[in-house]
């Protein structure tokens, strides 16, 4: 029996034939995965389609919803779509508060004045900081800016699109979020952690508690804040909420520019709150915005190198959000950025039809990564060097895993950064930020001799919480071998009596495993010779991970930080004030000529 001509189907309506093209998609996938053939998604969908007379093919979330539940394992993870949405381990679920004003108009009278949204702009039913018209502020409009809603929207979102969501990590923005009223903030909070666990609280900390069970994990939550919101109460009730990273607008290093802008706060408030916010083990991301007003691009390029130079600066990560772009400034500024600090922004989420001057690309990481091919400079921030990104774009996996230490001082202490990496192709596996407590601790849980472990992240693709993948690095042992590390140093270095950790709700149970108990917001052990095992007592097997080389004795010196800058900087600076002195002098030819 020949195949059915065209005419044969039209009889049929549109959703029965939709219904037919997917379960042929989804065959002729299972044929293609028994037969080890590669399938080109995209064009299969468009061929099935035009035999059934269709002009649209259907969607993806309807062929991952009828692939088999036996098949499920093997396919969805080819037919995921975005999958760079996960590739760091962790499905980002970003929610957004109500609108509300800024709190600094009440004593400066005015925003910032690069701010575009907020109930006083021209968008008023858009949050601080946001137009509307971004996908996050149209999810929370849509929801009503329930928090309930928006969470369970977005999971179910990432679910369809074949994401993993065992993982998740909340991203609040919308503005000053501390600075709305106690009531409204232990709502919101309480909502983010019901959405996950399906029980209906009654106050944060049963919410926590039942977070804390739930069969999708929240590892953590990050919260846009000011350093007149960053106090040691404000610290104190987000950690009760189980945030575990902060971003914190400085926007720009000199005094007179945070004046002129109207921020509200002083540069040196903003170096205090990270002295603070770092002793009090979270994770501190700085928002930073180049050419400001009075801000060329020299001086902005000074105050990159300054960032990463002075220890009062220097932040675990970094959002950077231009007004403009003049030619090789984004990629000057990050050649400049160190190993261990992430950069998770390159520009501002907001829709190109709404700008009127500036960046004119929605991708300026990726025009600026590509310049920095041509000029021969390399980024090697967290995020480029992150093995499930580079899994996605270079197509490359590490071979050779070996122990990498970094130490550096940062905000009046000590930090150590521990790293699994593939040195010979800069690809990182996982990280562990250790910070020897100094004298800005205030929670009682950290005072004495501690150290605590600010940060612990195994990258790669999501892999679900109770599930093993060898071609996958979660869940390998990388990270009992980083927090067996950051004891010894603990206990032989810092000579400390406890370590803690500063963990999202859904990961305390992995804490507890290794030994750690709940001590306030903490996971906390002793360092105590007689009370102390070491995580290689707690668990039953030593993690051997199949890549790393575990003859390597652990300690790879890098570059200090001002080797670092200087090699970066003393050709290329000194090559661009030469041409600027040329380009000068033609100007004046060009006059004298006319």
């Amino acid at each position: 029996m020949g195949p059915r001509r065209r005419d044969e189907y039209v009889h049929l309506t549109i959703e029965e034939k939709r219904v037919i093209i997917v379960a042929e998609i989804v065959q002729y996938l299972i044929k293609a995965h028994k037969d080890k053939k590669d399938v080109n998604l995209n064009q299969l969908k468009n061929q099935i389609a035009a035999k059934y007379g269709l002009a649209s093919s259907p969607r993806l979330v309807d062929i991952i919803a009828a692939v088999p539940i036996n098949y499920k394992k093997i396919l969805v993870p080819k037919l995921m779509a975005k999958p760079i949405r996960t590739a760091s381990g962790i499905a980002v679920v970003a929610v957004m508060c109500k609108p509300h004003r800024c709190p600094h108009i009440n004593y400066t009278g005015n925003i910032c004045v690069y701010c575009p949204g907020g109930p006083d702009s021209d968008f008023e039913y858009s949050t601080q900081s946001y137009t509307g018209y971004e996908p996050t502020s149209m999810r929370a409009i849509r929801a009503r800016y329930d928090p309930y809603l928006q969470t369970r929207h977005r999971i179910e979102q990432l679910k369809q699109l074949g994401h993993s969501v065992d993982k998740v990590e909340f991203i609040v923005m919308g503005g000053t979020f501390m600075s709305l009223s106690d009531d409204y903030r232990d709502y919101f909070i309480r909502n983010l952690h019901d959405a996950l666990s399906g029980h209906k609280s009654n106050s944060v900390e049963e919410a926590v508690k039942y977070s804390e069970r739930s069969n999708i994990k929240c590892i953590g939550i990050t919260i846009e804040t000011r350093p007149d919101y960053c106090l040691q109460r404000h610290l104190s009730d987000m950690l009760k909420y189980g945030c575990t990273r902060l971003e914190i607008g400085l926007q720009s290093i000199y005094e007179d520019v945070a004046l002129d802008t109207n921020r509200g706060h002083t540069v040196s408030a903003v170096c205090e709150t990270f002295c603070l916010a770092k002793d009090t083990g979270f994770k501190v991301v700085s928002h930073m915005m180049p050419n400001l007003p009075n801000v060329d691009y020299e001086r902005d390029i000074d105050q990159f190198i300054e960032f990463f130079k002075n220890p009062a600066f220097r932040c675990d990560g970094l959002k950077i959000y231009p007004t403009l772009v003049i030619r090789d400034l984004i990629a000057r500024i990050l050649a400049l950025i160190p190993p261990w600090t992430r950069v998770y922004r390159v520009q501002r989420d907001i829709p190109m039809p709404l700008v009127s001057s500036g960046v004119e690309h929605g991708n300026l990481r990726e025009l600026a990564l590509a310049r920095m091919a041509d000029l021969g400079l390399k980024c090697r921030d967290v995020r480029t060097r992150e093995v499930g990104i580079n899994e996605i774009h270079n197509k490359v996996k590490p071979q050779d895993v070996e122990f990498v230490r970094r130490d550096y001082d940062a905000n009046d202490g000590k930090e150590t950064f521990l790293s699994y990496e593939d040195p010979e192709q800069d690809i990182l596996i996982g990280l562990l930020r250790l910070r020897k407590c100094g004298r800005h601790t205030f929670r009682p849980e950290l005072k004495g001799e501690c150290s605590i472990i600010r940060e612990l992240h195994v990258y790669g693709q999501a892999v679900s919480v109770s599930e093993r993948n060898l071609d996958r690095f979660q869940h390998q042992g990388y990270g009992i071998l980083l927090m067996e590390r950051a004891e010894r140093i603990a206990i032989k270095e810092h000579a400390s009596k406890k370590i803690a950790v500063i963990s999202g709700v859904g990961t305390r149970k992995y804490y507890r495993k290794l030994g750690y108990e709940l001590e306030g917001p903490y996971m906390v052990k002793s360092l105590i010779p007689g009370e102390y095992k070491s995580v290689f007592d707690c668990v039953d097997d030593k993690p051997k991970p199949s890549k790393v080389k575990m003859s390597i004795p652990g300690y790879i010196k890098p570059l200090t930080v001002d080797e670092h800058i200087h090699s970066l900087t003393k050709d290329w600076f000194a090559e661009y004030k030469k041409n600027q002195e040329t380009v000068k002098d033609r100007i004046l030819e060009m006059q004298r000529h006319k």
